[in-house]
């Protein structure tokens, strides 16, 4: 059974244009040093859950003007249920949005094939020949390009998105992104905030300031159709 561990009934940046909320499912296969999920991440066994009968019946009881589900995480992609999840969903012809860290394309692909999710949002975390060390995991640079190729060629709406860290991941690593996104419609770069972070040391990490964040928006620009700066 899948384990929400966490619903925000209403969410108006999750999932831009649609009336949405947010489910969260736990545990990831990253272990990126300035994730602010760090108990959904590393605990979530400590987590309450929400039982899909119970988000089931929130979601009756919003008919009619619920419009769609942002599924998050976490990476809801390691779900072994989560077709369930998403079937209900359809069931009540919900749109849905999958956010990913791209490490599992053949669930992806799943998914999509199966005419189960409407829009993907994908976490770039890295150029790929840093993958490993922005993650702090050992993931294959060649799935990450795997799910870019998928979501190409998939016709859903995708946005990019990358989390810039002040000391691990900034402008000439935002540059390189993009070149790697070239010709892709959406790509939104993150602000960092040192809030519950899986290393403590990011909590004393300071955010980069306004001007940073616009270089690296001009940086990428001329690579990509539509930047946007997220968190400031």
């Amino acid at each position: 059974m899948v384990e929400i561990k966490g619903l925000e009934k209403f969410s108006s940046r999750d999932f831009p244009g649609h009336v949405a909320s947010t489910v969260f499912l736990g545990g990831c296969n990253f272990r990126c040093p300035y994730c602010h999920n760090a108990d959904l991440v590393l605990r979530p066994e400590t987590l309450p859950t929400l039982l899909l009968d119970a988000f089931i019946c929130f979601l009756d009881a919003r008919r009619g003007w619920l419009e769609g589900v942002c599924v998050s995480g976490g990476e809801p992609l390691l779900a072994p249920d989560l077709e369930e999840l998403l079937l209900v969903m359809r069931d009540r012809e919900l749109r849905i949005k999958l956010d990913t860290n791209g490490s599992l394309p053949d669930r992806l692909e799943e998914f999509i094939r199966a005419g189960l999710v409407d829009q993907v949002a994908l976490d770039i975390k890295a150029p790929l020949e840093r993958y490993g060390e922005v993650t702090g995991s050992a993931v294959d640079p060649a799935v990450i390009s795997d799910s870019l190729d998928i979501l190409r060629s998939s016709g859903l709406e995708c946005v990019f998105r990358t989390t810039v860290v002040p000391g691990l991941v900034g402008l000439e690593d935002v540059r390189a992104i993009a070149q790697m996104l070239r010709g892709a419609r959406r790509y939104a770069i993150q602000q960092f905030f040192p809030n519950n972070t899986l290393d403590g040391r990011y909590l004393e990490v300071r955010p980069y300031e306004r001007e940073a964040l616009l270089a690296m928006a001009e940086a990428a620009r001329p690579y990509v159709q539509e930047v946007t700066i997220e968190g400031v």
